[in-house]
């Protein structure tokens, strides 16, 4: 029985869904579509079908993630393969290589699913079925292997493949004619007619072997700097981070560049349960359940007569008001407001540009700081002083640490904290507080087996998060 080895690629920023995406926290590890993140829900449906499972996930992330990826895979209960942290993004072609040499030292005859980690495939069930469809044509033919939705509307986001003859919806693995680029609308509206066209899905099954032979033909210049960075990668606390210098020499293109579109063994296995890879805030309110008017709606929303709009308020406190709205796109978040015509939502990228071209820390960092122990968030911030809600996981510790320019004031208001300052360590409960004075050596830690929250005031001249020396941390951070 044929064992398939999912790779999850999940080192993405995410811009095209900002404000809720940002490269500190992008769309992957959010809860857009339901309770789960995309993160989670592709994990999920890469455990297999129940007679016959896939093996535990490889992932390939980077280091700023790479805590999110075990805590939101530990709490859908997924013990994962190996964890590669990429040095620097090098596209998809750096990523599948370097995961099929990490495979290859274990079981050259491996099946690979590489698949991106925010994409919805809601129909689990013919997902499965489709991936035994493309291991099937491996096993008969060594083709390399790519899935291609069947388009229900003329898309303009999407790359398309056009197949050498149009599909009978049987779902079996047909020879592709060739990779065609995001089209025009006139363009993708004779795609659709033609009915030989499938979008570009960018997921893939190939064999060990194979994927490794095609590299070796189609793009050697890659083999020998991913070869190195995966032989002289070091272990770090569980994940295995690939070598920086060899990384640095690695080429940024995708693997539809670097491999699929010269390959001349390539099959498409047309797939039509459902896809989208939420690229834009439009595909976001399609998939949310919209009622008869369009009207598409997430957290305190209040909508008065309004047509064809997504509204979503991203917190518990802010009640988001539309008022004879149109074609709308409006979400709200703590920090900063989206309001764009529903015709725009695939340029959302350019306020980002924008925002970060104005030095506005909102471009890229949400108010929410995540952390390996948990996170924290600024409730108030002055001239010389700052107020915090931290949260702490159960059994999570912080770095034991100083500052040079701050003290600090924590009040606990959930749970148990053990705190150390200096030589002294004690025990605060809830509703009692601790001082920190500048300079003094501390550490906060939760003992308990619930969440901690506190409160942290810090005074001083200068309150930055690089007024930090680390003395020891748990998660060998510098």
């Amino acid at each position: 029985m044929t064992t398939v080895h999912p790779i999850i690629l999940c080192g993405g920023s995410g811009t095209r869904l900002w404000p809720l995406s940002r490269k500190s926290y992008p769309k992957q590890f959010v809860p857009l579509m339901g309770q789960q993140t995309l993160f989670q829900a592709c994990a999920e449906r890469l455990r297999g079908p129940g007679d016959n499972p896939f093996a535990p996930p490889m992932v390939l992330t980077n280091a700023a993630f790479r805590f999110i990826v075990t805590e939101q895979l530990a709490a859908i209960g997924i013990d994962p393969g190996p964890i590669l942290i990429e040095p620097d993004g090098r596209n998809t072609a750096p990523a599948v290589l370097a995961a099929a040499l990490h495979l290859s030292a274990s079981d050259p005859d491996a099946i690979m699913l590489v698949a991106p980690s925010d994409h919805v495939v809601p129909d689990s069930a013919a997902f499965h079925t489709a991936v035994a469809e493309g291991v099937r044509a491996i096993a008969e033919r060594n083709d390399l292997i790519t899935f291609g939705i069947t388009p229900d509307r003329p898309e303009t986001g999407y790359g398309y493949l056009q197949l050498s003859t149009r599909p009978d919806g049987n779902g079996k693995a047909q020879p592709l004619g060739r990779f065609v680029e995001k089209p025009d609308l006139e363009t993708a509206k004779a795609m659709l007619t033609d009915g030989s066209y499938l979008w570009n899905s960018g997921i893939f099954l190939f064999a060990v072997r194979d994927i490794l032979a095609a590299f070796q033909t189609l793009a050697p210049e890659l083999l020998a700097p991913v070869r190195t960075a995966v032989d002289q990668a070091q272990t770090d606390l569980g994940f295995l981070r690939l070598d920086p210098a060899a990384w640095d020499k690695v080429a940024d293109i995708s693997i539809d560049y670097a491999v699929m579109e010269k390959a001349d063994n390539l099959s498409v296995v047309p797939y039509s349960a459902g896809w989208s890879d939420l690229g834009s805030w439009s595909a976001v309110q399609e998939l949310s359940d919209p009622d008869d008017d369009g009207v598409a709606t997430s957290g305190a929303v209040t909508a008065i007569d309004c047509r064809n709009v997504l509204l979503r308020s991203e917190a518990d406190a802010q009640e988001l008001v539309a008022m004879g709205l149109e074609n709308v796109i409006a979400v709200a978040m703590p920090d900063a407001v989206l309001v764009a015509s529903m015709d725009k939502a695939q340029d959302v990228k350019q306020a980002v540009t924008a925002l970060k071209a104005k030095g506005a820390k909102q471009a890229e960092q949400l108010p929410v700081d995540h952390r390996p122990w948990g996170w924290f968030e600024s409730l108030v911030i002055g001239d010389r002083f700052q107020v915090k809600r931290i949260h702490v996981h159960p059994g999570a510790a912080l770095s034991l640490q100083s500052h040079h320019h701050r003290s600090e004031h924590w009040i606990v208001v959930e749970g148990t904290a053990k705190v150390t300052v200096d030589d002294e360590v004690k025990l605060v409960s809830e509703n009692q507080s601790v001082y920190i004075p500048l300079g003094a050596v501390h550490r906060m830690e939760n003992p308990g087996k619930v969440p901690m929250v506190l409160i942290e005031v810090q005074t001083g001249s200068y309150l930055g998060e690089d007024d930090i020396v680390r003395y020891e941390d748990v998660y060998a951070r510098s």
